[in-house]
């Protein structure tokens, strides 16, 4: 089965238009489908709307929101509900092409795990969405390794087994190509199409370049140092103290050269701070270390992960998840 995804925001003069172009693309797919439509909150007659396509078509699936919580919880919740072995999230304003769908999931048949979609021709304002687009594509590609052109795209197919157990958080749904990879995903792009929108507004600003670049910041550290905090925060300790060593020896030689005595400059103030900041660094790195330790143990997770195996016993190949253990032992 393949699932579609579409977080829902105030679109009720969207719906209509979304219904009809969902039950004339998807029927064409290879394999059955769903819909998974996440009212995030509306405040208009968009949970009436959903609402009734579910009436109509038991293919169409909707989960109500108490309050809007993101796009990003929006998505996650897609994934939660979906019962696909293939996941499409996708946008619910039509600027995404639903006929673009089966090209992702054909894309899947010939052997990519993950299949996002490039809006190589993308239909939004120059200064406004594309530029700042663009060069937040560039700035992720380079710190992860992952190169895409357009992580934007809320269009992209998966196989459930490599977003099986990520978790999305902040502004993170458009770093799901990442976390893919972390399992050993082969992720590919292809290009796709993008309309203009034609109903409502749009809900995204430029308030959230600032968002997705501390998420950015969180990723690094995550695909980095999520195992070895203390590289980070000793790190950051030995850097300290070694700006309070410079310090301290040129202060020394104020005095003893230039005759400046301690009192006339900050410097024995800045060696105090220093080494103090130092002494918190490893201690927050400690810290981590017991955490991370904590985290794996106590939920039995392994610091790797296995794609399948041969001949190997299924009760000794607990970490594998169950989907790889059955291709495993068939």
């Amino acid at each position: 089965m393949i699932s579609i995804t579409i977080p829902v925001y105030n679109e009720e003069e969207t719906l209509p238009h979304l219904r009809e172009r969902l039950l004339e693309a998807l029927p064409k797919l290879p394999q059955a489908w769903e819909a998974i439509l996440v009212n995030d909150g509306s405040t208009d007659r968009t949970a009436e709307l959903l609402d009734e396509m579910a009436r109509a078509h038991p293919q169409f699936k909707v989960v109500h929101f108490r309050r809007n919580f993101g796009q990003t919880a929006a998505m996650q919740a897609g994934f939660d509900f979906a019962q696909g072995d293939i996941i499409v999230p996708m946008d619910a304003d039509l600027q995404n092409d639903p006929d673009d769908i089966a090209r992702l999931v054909a894309e899947l048949e010939q052997g990519l795990d993950v299949c996002s979609g490039w809006r190589r021709n993308r239909q939004d304002a120059a200064l406004r969405r594309n530029l700042p687009s663009r060069l937040a594509n560039r700035l992720i590609s380079f710190i992860s390794g992952v190169r895409l052109h357009d992580y934007g795209c809320t269009l992209k197919a998966y196989r459930r087994d490599v977003i099986a157990g990520v978790r999305l958080y902040g502004e993170m749904h458009r770093f799901v190509p990442i976390y893919a990879s972390w399992m050993g995903a082969r992720v590919g792009e292809i290009p796709v199409g993008h309309h203009a929108r034609k109903f409502g507004a749009s809900k995204y600003g430029l308030e959230r370049v600032f968002k997705v670049v501390m998420d950015l910041l969180v990723v690094k550290f995550l695909s980095g140092y999520a195992q070895k905090p203390m590289y980070v925060f000793g790190g950051a300790g030995v850097a300290s103290l070694g700006l309070g060593f410079i310090a301290g020896l040129f202060a020394l030689y104020l005095k003893f050269a230039q005759g400046v005595t301690f009192v006339q400059t900050p410097l024995p103030l800045f060696v105090v701070f220093s080494v103090l900041t130092a002494i918190i660094c490893f201690l927050m790195g400690l810290l981590a270390e017991m955490l991370t330790r904590t985290y794996h143990e106590s939920q039995g997770k392994t610091t790797y992960m296995v794609r399948n195996t041969r001949n190997i016993e299924p009760r000794l190949a607990g970490a594998i998840p169950a989907a790889d253990v059955a291709v495993a032992h068939r």
